[in-house]
């Protein structure tokens, strides 16, 4: 197992910050997690995802695990990026569950969040590294700032580099951490118009004329044309065709192939800036896993909140 210690953080967090106030805690997060994607290991992917999600609409302060208030407020939770897609709440809770059990209003949701990520990472690639902590949770969720944080799955690679560099994050750093989609899985209505009458920048064809024909083909196969009307069949599809369940540089590999499963995936490999990085990610995978480590971390300083901001949650799901 490859454990890189970490680089980047915010200075108001620390390595081992619960080391006196509940020492048991990563250990928890760790089992937690380790049994939950040993049963379903899209489970890990799911997670990292939902850790991403978090850090990117109002920092990494827990607000991404929110349910919706009463009176009908919707929550980012229920945003359509996130439901159905992001997977692993329940994973959080019970975690969060154990931990209250031992360290009651001690650890926040927001780290707990942050160390299950990095399990993920080591369950199904093993890539270990340290997490400074010290989060606090939000207070607040709102369902549009999703919208206005979040890039969507048809993001060009453009889009995307403005994106992160709002967050603090450098377009290699955007193209390592879209390394996650090594894991995971989406479903067809995210990438269905790139099989079906695709309108690009070219005109318009029967298919994303960057797609590899063979794996379009696959593709078509589980994913049915959408009715005209909405509704219908929307399947689940492996992001990584290679290696499905394991977090490595197969991704780019992948890429390199014409086999990028979403818009945001194939626009690395079509763009001048993101392809000479996709080129090392794909060749060099250790340097990858290394700058992987160091993305993440650094994604995971985004505007925390520490100090007296924020609470401690007695429930991840709920303010208290």
């Amino acid at each position: 197992m490859l454990l890189v210690p970490a680089v980047y953080s915010d200075p108001s967090l620390k390595v081992g910050f619960y080391k006196r106030s509940c020492p048991a805690v990563e250990s928890i997060v760790r089992r937690t997690v380790r049994r939950a994607v040993s049963r379903n290991p899209g489970i890990g992917g799911g997670i990292i995802r939902m850790h991403f999600h978090d850090c990117f609409v109002r920092g990494c302060d827990g607000s991404v695990l929110l349910k919706s208030g009463p009176g009908g407020k919707q929550s980012e939770r229920d945003h359509p990026a996130n439901n159905p897609g992001l997977r692993g709440f329940e994973v959080i809770e019970e975690a969060k569950n154990r931990i209250e059990s031992v360290c009651p209003n001690t650890v926040s949701c927001a780290d707990i969040l942050a160390f299950a990520a990095r399990d993920s990472s080591s369950k199904l690639g093993r890539i270990n590294y340290a997490v400074p902590a010290g989060r606090r949770d939000g207070r607040v969720t709102v369902f549009d700032e999703v919208t206005d944080n979040l890039p969507p799955p048809t993001s060009t690679a453009d889009q995307l580099v403005a994106n992160f560099a709002r967050k603090g994050l450098s377009a290699d750093e955007m193209v390592t951490l879209s390394g996650a989609h090594s894991i995971g899985a989406s479903h067809c209505s995210s990438f269905s118009a790139r099989l079906y009458s695709f309108n690009g920048t070219h005109g318009t064809h029967d298919q994303d004329p960057s797609l590899d024909r063979k794996f379009a083909a696959a593709l078509k196969a589980t994913c049915p044309r959408p009715p005209r009307n909405g509704g219908g069949r929307d399947p689940l599809v492996p992001l990584d065709s290679a290696t499905p369940n394991w977090l490595d540089n197969k991704y780019y590999v992948e890429l390199t192939a014409g086999r990028g499963l979403l818009t945001s995936d194939q626009t690395l490999v079509e763009n001048s800036l993101t392809r000479k990085y996709v080129a090392v990610n794909a060749r060099y995978g250790a340097t990858w896993t290394a700058k992987y480590v160091k993305a993440m971390v650094k994604m995971g300083s985004i505007d925390v909140l520490t100090g007296s901001q924020g609470e401690i949650r007695s429930s991840c799901s709920f303010v208290n």
